[in-house]
């Protein structure tokens, strides 16, 4: 029986049901027993230390890593129901280093996804062009452009085109502003909260960066050795850490806050302490 629009509604954009991963050879699995839901609108990011699983997590929703058991559910379906090759069209992914095709145009490598899916050569070109305004690249100016006539920024912003490209009902992002400079970082971190806030996306960010998911997310998941350490809000996390380890993440971003706030106040000449 298919749900109404009201019922779909209250579906969880993307669902994790003891999501469990193990490699050969490994002593301990890589994602033990994970448990989220991302709502319909929400931007979910997932935060750890190197080696805590956070990426196997994120692969796995759209099964670049197929999971030893658990499941994953999109928009309520389970994804081993789906085709891969599918799924993954209907699913945006965006990443560090971008992984624009080098030999294709600017258009090209937006548009690729929407001419896999048959769309017809007018109508890729349309929504070619309402992408790249959307991440404010003109199309006359961008459209013939090959990527390495682009700056890291502009690269970025193509690639975020074409992750969203087929009106995904998700977005994935891997540490997807992590190969910027500081201010060209703060100037898409900024447009991608706008933007999301507009198209109301679903998204699970994953990053290492403390800071970028306060600022971005509104729930972030703090990943510890494969599972869940904390499941909480910014202002959560913030002020009532569940752990030491959890402290220890959040630590770095508020004492980098507390040093400018006291640079700005002459209180102190330089160097953290």
């Amino acid at each position: 029986m298919r749900r109404s629009e009201t019922e779909n509604m209250c579906v969880p954009a993307i669902e994790l049901i003891a999501l469990t991963k193990r490699f050969r050879k490994a002593d301990e699995p890589a994602v033990n027993a994970v448990n989220l839901s991302v709502s319909q609108g929400e931007v979910l990011a997932i935060v750890g230390g190197s080696g805590s699983g956070k990426t196997t997590t994120l692969k796995m929703i759209n099964r670049l890593i197929e999971p030893s058991s658990g499941s994953v559910r999109v928009m309520g379906e389970d994804v081993t129901d789906v085709d891969p090759v599918v799924l993954r069209r209907s699913i945006g992914y965006a990443f560090q280093g971008v992984g624009l095709f080098p030999h294709m145009t600017v258009g090209q490598n937006v548009g690729v996804t929407l001419q896999l899916l048959g769309w017809t050569k007018e109508a890729v070109a349309e929504r070619v062009s309402d992408l790249l305004a959307m991440v404010d690249l003109p199309m006359d100016e961008y459209k013939n452009r090959m990527p390495s006539e682009l700056s890291g920024g502009q690269q970025q912003r193509v690639g975020f085109a074409r992750a969203l490209a087929s009106s995904p009902q998700a977005i994935l992002m891997d540490e997807p502003f992590g190969a910027l400079d500081p201010i060209t970082r703060d100037a898409l971190q900024q447009e991608f909260r706008t933007l999301q806030k507009e198209l109301n996306l679903s998204v699970v960010l994953v990053t290492h960066d403390m800071s970028e998911a306060v600022l971005l997310a509104d729930r972030i998941a703090v990943m510890q050795k494969g599972a869940i350490a904390q499941l909480a809000s910014p202002q959560i996390l913030l002020t009532s850490p569940v752990n030491e380890y959890v402290s220890r993440l959040i630590d770095t971003p508020r004492r980098h806050s507390e040093f400018i706030e006291s640079l700005l106040h002459g209180k102190t000449r330089g160097g953290i302490e």
